[in-house]
């Protein structure tokens, strides 16, 4: 199978069939075997009876359908491990995505051979104030920290190798971030495509302005989980480590201090007056904290399960 063009949705009723004839008549053009993978989640529209009719017109048309509202992030972790296409297209359902962009990145994939193409919407029709400027900032910050040159990080029109996508572990809200966790985890031939944007044509977006908020905790998680996530004993055992010498040392200063004093028959204070004691007992408390926060941190790194952070309803073909 050529292409899995898979479509996480929340109440998009009214632009579901459009959006799939669009996709049916790129197909056709194109002569692609391909599946069609709509991941409802935890719509309350009409959305999954629109993609039971669509599913019952034509097979290739497959759903999952969530229980609730489980994010972005999980409906793309359920789409991924169904997708069976050579090449992975993910797209949003709103029209703002273009499927006549879908043959130019399955060729960047298939020809140019990169394992991960994203799209970069240069050309935006949203508010500058409430969209674009943050938008660019967000994506600033997300190339300095992850070393990833992308100027759209944000984009959900994306192109994977179907390896990349099985071997990518999508939570939280990491969606925003698959092009970092693929050089993770070891793909680096990521390419970027500008895209066609267009125009919201029914209803309104499901993110506000807070999405960039929970982006930037996301970006200061996943760098932290690329740099110390399969060794949190190197960050937090080596700062706690640091901090318990530096306090153990300056408590044994004073301490000796204080002898030095007495043995001269100079005049000195209780240990327990001198403030600089609280201080360095702070210090080793807070440094063996931190110690055992790294060794609890590979604990669990050891002993964690993988279950799944979403719950499926129903699916069809």
């Amino acid at each position: 199978m050529n292409l899995s063009i898979l479509i996480p949705l929340l109440n998009e009723d009214e632009s579901i069939k459009e959006l799939y004839t669009w996709i049916i008549s790129v197909m056709k053009s194109n002569n692609y075997s391909y599946e069609i993978l709509f991941i409802d989640d935890g719509s309350t529209d009409k959305s999954w009876a629109i993609i039971e009719n669509l599913a019952a017109e034509n097979p290739n048309v497959k759903g999952i359908r969530f229980m609730k509202n489980f994010g972005k992030s999980q409906a793309l972790h359920a789409g991924f491990a169904k997708a069976q296409g050579d090449v992975i297209i993910t797209m949003d359902a709103d029209l703002q995505d273009s499927p006549e962009e879908i043959p130019g990145l399955y060729e960047m994939i298939t020809t140019q051979n990169f394992d991960l193409v994203s799209g970069w919407k240069k050309k935006r029709y949203d508010s500058v104030v409430a969209k674009n400027l943050p938008s660019k900032l967000f994506n600033w910050a997300a190339r300095k920290t992850s070393g990833v040159q992308l100027n759209d990080f944000n984009c959900g029109l994306k192109a994977y190798k179907n390896v990349v996508v099985k071997n990518v572990e999508v939570s939280g809200e990491m969606h925003r971030y698959i092009p970092v966790l693929a050089k993770n985890a070891g793909f680096n031939k990521i390419g970027e495509k500008v895209v066609q944007h267009q125009a919201r044509k029914y209803g309104e977006t499901k993110f506000g302005m807070d999405r960039f908020i929970n982006g930037f905790l996301d970006l200061i998680t996943i760098w932290f989980l690329s740099k110390f996530g399969k060794r949190p004993m190197h960050l937090f055992g080596a700062l706690g480590s640091i901090m318990f010498i530096i306090g153990f040392f300056a408590a044994g200063f004073i301490g000796c201090s204080k002898l030095y004093h007495m043995y001269n028959g100079m005049r000195y204070s209780l240990v327990t007056n001198n403030p600089w004691f609280y201080i360095s007992l702070t210090t080793m408390i807070l440094g063996t904290q931190l110690f055992l926060a790294g060794f609890l941190g590979e604990i669990i790194l050891q002993t964690k399960n993988n279950d799944k952070r979403y719950k499926v309803s129903k699916e069809i073909n």
